[in-house]
């Protein structure tokens, strides 16, 4: 159907779009002389089961703008996978690394003649020698001769069109049909003159009702325009032949039109402009770790790591400060809503967001293990919108977040991986109100929800109440420690300004402290390994029993691999299993173990060595754990073959799902040569560096250098460290014994407080 311009213009012709003031930053040069942004090879993670997103974005930003491909499935989870031969369209949001479809909003396609307004209809072959993928730009070369290229910003994105010459017809599909995984239940697209359009997608997937608005400018006047099949979801807009390239310019807002109108930059922005400002943006947030490495390839795989890190959370807030709340309601930042001494003004990063902003694509069950802390060290001006957007979501919705994707509750995975995340940046300090986060955190946890009524009453999870039971239970203990840390910083910090220790909060205190310790009570000693329970106490029948299946029992994992998901309590863990030399055996059994699974385990089971699992979240810190048993060679060993063989830097370069950073912060922290184990508190177990130096950028104009000595591939175990020229001292698993055999923990306030780390290595 054709539609006709003068019938639709219902917004003044006249209207002026804001600004948006944008500053050009001085170029960052990496240790080597090159950008960073050279360092990074975006096709990592693009093969196998990575799902890592493909196109032109900025740190955090709201824009994700790539292709998106006709080819659908799990591994289409970001609508990019290596394998991919057609691309349907161009959408402006997109997921990265996740193990579900949602999200590919707005999407364009160019095309010079008729198509069938379909799927197929409109996907057009292209092949991967005519792309080019770097941080901030994207370009392909479609079949039909069509090259488009993509840049962004916090909240925009900029298309270059370039039409074949001998093209007679230059057209513009913008499709709010098709989306990745999810389907649109309304869509609108209202033009306000003959440049600039309005509109919005509303739709249904992981995200249950998604609000996603938008503007879209052109550079060209258009000439007509149509609607396709009987929803208008599908719409062409036709533009006169033209050698100079159209540019397309879009804006998103989770409000209104209204807003992202307000959002979009101002016509004086070009298109090369913003992509050497986006290139900048990324520059100087790579540059947060300046690290020198003994080859290429470790120094690609580090700073392509660095930059999937970056992807998410993602700012979901409109320039103005407005956003749309977990319970679907529009919240105005200046409307007396939020307390005028936000800070929102007070620290601007770069690249949008502000210590009051706030973020979506919360995918904690995996986040809280490594990223979250990554983010405490070189990331600190980011932590209170962290903070403040839980404390936000826990309002609106009741609790703290689970996964929070595009203001909707997915409630996916199991736990409350808010809590550590939150009671770790509590006791880092980046906690104002830390009676409100307590509040959050202690009130999530004693839901009556989600399992979380067994926790109550029983103690644990029962399995024939839920499926994944025993992961519900082990995710809840670790949630339950890492709360009961936060409230007694709290009630050392402010018992006299309270009054003394209050008694109902050191009663949730210590009941906490009950649930979090009760694992032991989940040990069937008859198979060596935690199981579940029924509602009776009764564990499930031996037979057939497999430690190398899943069942209904675990989430994403085994038995071999939630038998060491107690990273709050080692020492009660090691106890459980007989004693130290018993729990080492058994650790040594995990990495020796026959990889076989069962045939229908999750495909998330991956990046295996013996029984652990590095492709999947559950096992991250389980090489770390040698060195609290008493054997940092052993960990040091293990951390390095994973290094080196479940990274590379190829598009198979991930050995699982990139899984929104935490893949990606894993190997970033080992890399540097520590992990935190326990779920929260800042207390880093030191493994195997890959970095010959590394210079973190810490905030507040401190840095902290780590400095090898001796490293090569052969020495790869730490024989001392040196904080500041002072000796680091091994600490034994009771944190009382102390010899060679301990493990060398670094502090969070050592690194925050800025100096260096001297690590001395040996074959």
């Amino acid at each position: 159907m054709k539609k006709s311009l003068s019938a639709i213009l219902f917004f003044s012709v006249s209207l002026t779009l804001p600004a948006q003031v944008t500053t050009p930053f001085p170029a960052r040069e990496g240790p080597g002389g090159g950008s960073f942004t050279s360092y990074v090879d975006p096709r990592i993670g693009t093969g196998d089961h990575g799902h890592v997103f493909v196109g032109a974005n900025v740190p955090f930003g709201m824009v994700n703008a790539g292709p998106t491909q006709l080819e659908t499935g799990w591994d289409w989870c970001s609508g990019y996978h290596e394998s991919g031969t057609k691309i349907v369209g161009f959408g402006q949001t997109h997921l990265s690394g996740t193990g579900c479809s949602d999200l590919g909003d707005v999407a364009i396609m160019p095309i010079t003649g008729d198509v069938t307004f379909s799927r197929e209809g409109i996907a057009t072959p292209y092949r991967h020698e005519n792309e080019e993928v770097r941080p901030g730009y994207y370009s392909v070369l479609l079949d039909n001769h069509i090259r488009t290229e993509i840049t962004a910003d916090t909240r925009n994105a900029m298309y270059r069109i370039t039409y074949p010459q001998e093209a007679v017809t230059q057209s513009l599909i913008i499709d709010l049909e098709n989306g990745v995984g999810d389907h649109v239940l309304n869509s609108r697209l209202t033009f306000v003159n003959d440049t600039l359009c309005v509109g919005y997608r509303i739709s249904h997937g992981w995200a249950n009702v998604q609000h996603c608005y938008f503007a879209m400018r052109f550079s060209r006047p258009i000439a007509d325009c149509w609607e396709f099949n009987t929803d208008c979801h599908y719409h062409r807009i036709d533009f006169e032949p033209s050698t100079e390239p159209l540019i397309v310019t879009i804006s998103l807002s989770p409000v209104s039109e209204f807003n992202a109108m307000k959002n979009m930059v101002g016509p004086f922005m070009t298109f090369d402009y913003m992509r050497e400002y986006a290139n900048e943006q990324w520059n100087r947030n790579l540059a947060r770790i300046q690290a020198t490495f003994l080859n290429d390839r470790d120094r690609t795989i580090f700073y392509t790591a660095m930059y999937h890190f970056m992807v998410a959370p993602q700012i979901w807030d409109d320039e103005n400060g407005d956003w749309r709340g977990a319970d679907n309601r529009v919240y105005r930042l200046y409307a007396g809503q939020l307390p005028q001494d936000d800070g929102r003004a007070s620290v601007a990063w770069p690249f949008g967001v502000t210590n009051a902003s706030y973020l979506t694509t919360l995918s904690l069950w995996d986040t809280y293990r490594a990223a979250a802390p990554l983010s405490t060290i070189i990331l600190p001006e980011m932590m209170p919108s962290v903070v403040e957007t839980y404390l936000r979501i826990f309002r609106e919705q009741g609790k703290l977040p689970v996964w929070h994707l595009m203001s909707q509750e997915t409630d996916c995975m199991v736990g409350c991986p808010a809590v550590p995340i939150l009671a770790d940046a509590l006791l880092k300090g980046y906690v104002k109100d830390s009676l409100a986060a307590w509040k959050a955190m202690a009130s999530s946890l004693l839901m009556d929800e989600r399992g979380l009524d067994d926790m109550k009453r029983l103690g644990y999870v029962a399995n024939d109440h839920h499926g994944g039971s025993l992961s519900m239970t082990l995710e809840y203990m670790l949630a339950d420690w890492a709360a009961l840390q936060a409230g007694k910083a709290i009630l050392n910090a402010q018992s006299s300004a309270l009054g003394g220790s209050p008694a109902e909060m050191q009663q949730a205190i210590d009941n906490l402290d009950k649930r979090a310790h009760s694992y032991p009570n989940l040990y069937d000693s008859r198979v060596g390994f935690l199981r579940s329970k029924n509602s009776q106490g009764e564990f499930n029948p031996i037979d057939d029993f497999n430690p190398a299946y899943q069942t209904s029992d675990y989430t994403e994992g085994n038995p071999w691999q939630y038998l060491w998901l107690v990273p709050h309590d080692v020492p009660g863990l090691v106890a459980m299993l007989g004693g130290r030399e018993a729990a080492l055996k058994r650790l040594d059994g995990l990495f020796a173990a026959d990889s076989q699974l069962n045939a229908d385990a999750n495909p998330d089971i991956s990046g295996l060595i013996g029984q652990y699992a590095h492709g999947n979240e559950p096992s991250h810190h389980t090489a770390y754990l040698y060195a609290l048993m008493g054997q940092p060679r052993k960990t040091a060993k293990i951390v390095k073959q994973i290094q080196r063989e479940l990274y590379t830097d190829q598009p198979a370069g991930l050995c699982g799902n990139e899984d929104v950073g935490q893949m990606s912060a894993w190997y970033i922290l080992s890399a540097l040569g520590f992990y935190q184990v326990e779920p929260c508190g800042g207390r880093y177990v030191l493994g195997s560096p890959l970095v010959n130096e590394a210079t973190l950028h810490v905030g507040g104009g401190k840095t902290f250098t780590i400095r090898t000595h001796g490293l090569s591939d052969k020495a790869i175990y730490i024989k001392r460290a040196l904080l500041n020229g002072q000796p680091l001292q091994r600490q034994a698993l009771d944190n009382a014994r102390r010899g060679e055999e301990g493990a060398l923990i670094l502090d969070h306030a050592d690194i925050m407080r800025g100096g260096t780390l001297d690590i001395y290595m040996t074959k």
